[in-house]
């Protein structure tokens, strides 16, 4: 797939002079054609762009490159290997974070702490299990490409530039897909809200609300937590300019029909924060908590034989497929059920875990083709948990209120809703595959996002395309005095910083062939099935 090579836009915010050089090391209704906005687009409103000289040269977060992004091929007798090793670099990623976190007073006093303690440390471990990936590989009979190896060492990022808003390399996702179709944005900048999140201390000071302190000293982070969100980070839906466009033409072959499937909203309360897509056999791989609906058998060792064999909260009892995403949190101080586990609050996830309101799941069609069946146990992943280190290339996030959802879509900001109007997560996932795989080393490249015409390109075949549509009623975050109260965030990695861009979903699919052939047949016939 062909990289796009529009200019970004230059970001809304100017970045701020780094003061410390001891710091700054190395650096409504149901729309369901409401996907046709730029991920990356500005909102032009220039709201909440608040930031402070005193906070913005503070390190921030710890930017690793993502080394599972750039595997292509892993052999199968290597797969449970990689997968534990790319686990433990998530893992070496957060006890970096949460050291940097807690030794506020000590970076102040020493030039070098944070390389010497920290990012130092960190680089040794992560060429370590790098090469433990590359033994892993070879002893399975597979090539391992040797550039992985300069991967191993981390940078460190103020709080006014986190990449969220800088993008880099399309890799078949991130885009507003447009019910299916790619707008080749692949990373653009497009506003780059993201990259002015310094200047907001702690959310009101907030640090040991919930008894999560998480090292408390982050004043350019936000939150309750010290890790975010920020000011920044939100903005007022009314103030945004109509950003949602136009979607493509349809022609003759095209799919119009629908299939909805009704799973609830996880009245079972079944969490974890296992990822067994990509963490398979690690506790705690997701380091946030998701929720579940569908297949209540979802876990880190859960196998096809486990799916298959487990019961679904879907309407559908044939629809056993698994669907799951990370927890909507309001930061209020709330000692919910894991503030003192990993993934919860140890990890900087805090506050009251928000069940949404509605979670519509539907798959639609192909505005240029018929779609094929989809393969039990497909495996896709839509979005990017690590856009505050990776860049906009893989994000997938949208954001807006009801009323809005056909004006305004947002990435890198969370709605203000006004009086009367609900917070909504929308989803549209890849809808082109490769005919072949159910999944894939990096777990991106046998699925896409068809082109801004609703093609799928390179021999891919148009896919039944889920989209997830959730509604959630948020108390009503306040921006005073460059600070944000009553804030509300997606749940993620530590080092995340809770940006709105890191929002991101997974799907599993556990429907039998008899239902993914009616499926494919109710969309290609036109038809509103359920």
């Amino acid at each position: 797939m062909g990289r796009n090579t529009r200019k970004r836009r230059s970001s809304m915010a100017t970045k701020a002079v780094a003061a410390s050089a001891a710091l700054a090391l190395g650096g409504g209704g149901l729309i369901w054609a409401n996907f046709y906005a730029s991920a990356h687009e500005s909102n032009n409103s220039g709201q909440n762009q608040t930031k402070a000289a005193n906070a913005a040269a503070q390190v921030a977060t710890i930017s690793c490159p993502d080394v599972g992004q750039k595997l292509t091929s892993v052999p199968n007798g290597a797969k449970q290997g990689v997968a534990t090793e790319l686990a433990n670099l998530d893992k070496q990623i957060t006890e970096a974070y949460s050291r940097l976190a807690s030794t506020r007073q000590a970076q102040a006093g020493d030039a070098g702490f944070v390389q010497n303690a920290i990012v130092g440390p960190l680089k040794e471990k992560r060429a370590a299990t790098i090469d433990r990936i590359r033994i892993n590989i070879q002893r399975a009979g597979g090539q391992f490409d040797n550039s992985l190896s300069q991967l191993a060492a981390c940078t460190t990022q103020a709080a006014n530039n986190t990449n969220a808003g800088q993008g880099g390399q399309n890799n078949n996702g991130g885009q507003q897909n447009n019910g299916g179709q790619n707008n080749n944005n692949g990373g653009q900048n497009n506003g780059g809200q993201n990259n002015n999140n310094g200047g907001q201390q702690n959310n009101g000071g907030q640090n040991n609300n919930g008894g999560q302190n998480n090292g408390g000293q982050q004043g350019g982070n936000g939150g309750q937590a010290g890790n975010g969100p920020v000011a920044a980070d939100f903005v007022d839906i009314t103030k945004v300019q109509a950003n949602v466009k136009a979607k493509p033409r349809k022609n003759g072959q095209a799919s119009t029909g629908t299939f909805t499937t009704r799973c609830g909203v996880n009245a079972n309360n079944k969490f974890n924060t296992d990822n067994v897509i990509v963490a398979p056999g690690v506790t705690n791989g997701a380091h946030h908590l998701h929720d579940y609906v569908g297949n209540q058998s979802n876990d880190a060792f859960a196998n096809n034989n486990t799916f298959a064999a487990a019961q679904t909260s879907c309407q559908n009892q044939q629809d056993k497929s698994s669907y799951y995403w990370p927890v909507l949190r309001v930061q209020d101080g709330t000692k919910e059920f894991d503030q003192n586990r990993d993934g919860g609050g140890k990890e900087g996830n805090v506050g009251k875990v928000l069940k949404a309101k509605q979670a519509e799941i539907k798959f639609v069609g192909s505005p240029k083709a018929k779609v094929v069946a989809m393969p039990q146990f497909l495996r896709i992943i839509t979005g990017d948990a690590k856009t505050t280190t990776n860049g906009l290339a893989n994000a997938n996030a949208h954001w807006s209120c009801t009323g809005f959802e056909n004006k305004v879509q947002l990435t890198e900001q969370y709605p203000i809703c006004p009086q009367g109007s609900n917070v909504v997560r929308t989803f549209a996932f890849q809808s082109c595959w490769d005919g072949k795989n159910i999944d894939s080393a990096n777990h991106r490249t046998h699925v896409a996002f068809a082109d801004g015409n609703g093609n799928c390109q390179n021999g891919f075949k148009a896919i039944p395309q889920l989209t997830m549509r959730l509604v959630y009623a948020v108390p009503r975050p306040v921006i005073q005095n460059g600070q944000v109260k009553n804030a509300y965030a997606v749940d993620g990695f530590p080092e995340q910083l809770h940006k709105p861009s890191t929002d991101h979903d997974d799907f599993i699919n556990v429907m039998n062939a008899q239902l993914n052939n009616k499926v494919a047949n109710c969309i290609n016939k036109g038809q509103q099935c359920q």
